[in-house]
Order: C-alpha cells, then structure tokens, then sequence
C-alpha cells in the first residue's frame, strides 16, 4: 500500500537546514491560560519592553517541534512578538507519536472552536506581554495553513494573515465543520495564501474555486502558486523544501504584514 505525501514527509524530528539563534531574543516555553484549560507556547521576541507587533504562529499537525520553534524565532529577529501556541495538547503530544497514523486521530479530534479560543488566547498573553494589540498578523502551515484562513473570519484585531498550502475544501464534521472555501466572504482581515502548484493534496481546481469566491466578493485577499512545487515547501526539515520558493514566499509575506501594517 503507497504512502500518502504526507505520509511520506512525517519527519518533525529531523535537523532544520536554517538554524536561527536566540541572541538578542527572549525566548522559550510559556503557559497561556484559555476557556478549555491552560496550555504550553513557545515565545519568541527581541529583547526590550515593547511594544511588539505580534504574529501568531500555528503549527502543522506535528506540533510544535523544532522547526516552528525556529520559524517564530525568524520572526522575532525581524521584530515581532511571535507565539507559537500548542493547539493538540489537550487531545494528545503528537510530537511522541511514531507515525501519521497515530497522528491524524489526535489531529481528528481537536474542535475547531477550541483552537479559534486558544489563539484568541495567545493574542490575549502577547498583549500582555509586549505585544502591540493594533499590530496584529497571523501565519500556518499545513493544517495551520487551513486554520489560518479561519481564523481571519474569526479575530476582529487581526490585520494580515498568511497561509502556507492549508486544504480549502473538505467533509464538515462536528469539529471542523468549515474549510477556507466556506469563510471566503467573511474575512475580516486580508489573507494571502502560498500554494504549491504540484501539491498532490491540495488540487489546483480547488485554489481556483477559492480565488473566484474571493474575486466574487472583491476580497483584497490573494493566493500566490509556485508552479512545479510540492506540499510543504517551506518546511526546511523535509525532503519537499523548496529554497528559492521558501524564500520568496518569506519575502511576500514580510511585503504583505507591512502592507497591511503589522
């Protein structure tokens, strides 16, 4: 029996091959308190009061290991307040799992509402902490990428998001009962999404059906598709990294959260 992509690229526990270093940085675990319980993040910001604009972080469904670790890092080195909160703990550590089988139940069980409020959470701590409430952005990958759009029709504060190849479409369920194609007419911040045109799980036909329900509403959001480019492309600890298209996918988001002010 063939292995899915995903299933094939399931390795959260290899080295990164971009290492970003916390000097200058205060960094490291933090407990945020949220209406389902309290639960872990990794912090990441430039040393000094603030305030910070903030970026919250959300992770693919390995959780946060060390590659997201390093990502929010990138960004406090650019000067934001960057949380990356750990949105299975409750349902499960993925990151202790030995396969995407053990993983997608985890995944599977953790409500959409739950997450939206752990991140309304983490917006809350960073603002508390440093963090600059009018300057608000938010970036996924993968399964973050999918909750990225979602939550840009959920948090009024936010001003920009981005979104690494999250899926668009799918089966509702009782914990997700809605895809990026479903809120495309509610977003209350501006989203750009990077999509990979050779992406196997995400097919082109369903990034055109989203771009024409943003084109319907005359949403200023965007997608932006690599030709030739795998699922997960940004992710520097799997064999599908893309360097030029990671890099200029950083680019455009850096362009896009200044654009829209954060």
């Amino acid at each position: 029996m063939s292995q899915t992509p995903l299933a094939q690229a399931v390795q959260p526990a290899s080295p990164t091959q971009i290492h970003t270093d916390a000097t200058g940085l205060v960094e490291g675990d933090i407990r945020i308190d949220a209406p389902a319980g309290p639960y872990n993040a990794y912090r990441a910001a430039p040393q000094g009061l603030g305030p910070y604009p903030v970026v919250l972080v959300i992770h693919e469904i390995f959780g946060v290991h060390e590659h997201i670790r390093d990502v929010a890092r990138r960004f406090a080195k650019l000067g934001y307040l960057a949380i990356a909160p750990e949105l299975f703990e409750r349902q499960g550590d993925v990151k202790q799992l030995a396969n995407i089988e053990e993983i997608r139940p985890v995944v599977a069980s953790v409500p959409d509402e739950q997450v939206l409020a752990d991140l309304d959470a983490a917006l809350a701590w960073a603002t508390q902490h440093g963090g600059d409430i009018d300057r608000v952005a938010v970036t996924g990958f993968c399964w973050g990428g999918r909750i990225t759009w979602l939550y840009a029709a959920h948090q009024p504060r936010l001003k920009a998001a981005v979104a690494w190849y999250g899926r668009l479409v799918g089966e509702s369920t009782a914990n997700q009962p809605r895809f990026p194609l479903d809120v495309a007419g509610k977003l209350l911040a501006p989203v750009l999404g990077l999509y990979g045109g050779a992406d196997t799980g995400i097919p082109l036909d369903t990034v055109a059906q989203l771009q024409q329900a943003l084109a319907k509403v005359g949403s200023v959001s965007t997608v932006h598709v690599y030709p030739d480019t795998p699922h997960a492309f940004y992710a520097d600890y799997r064999p599908s990294y893309r360097a030029e298209a990671a890099a200029d996918g950083w680019q455009r988001l850096q362009a896009w959260f200044k654009q829209h002010g954060v």
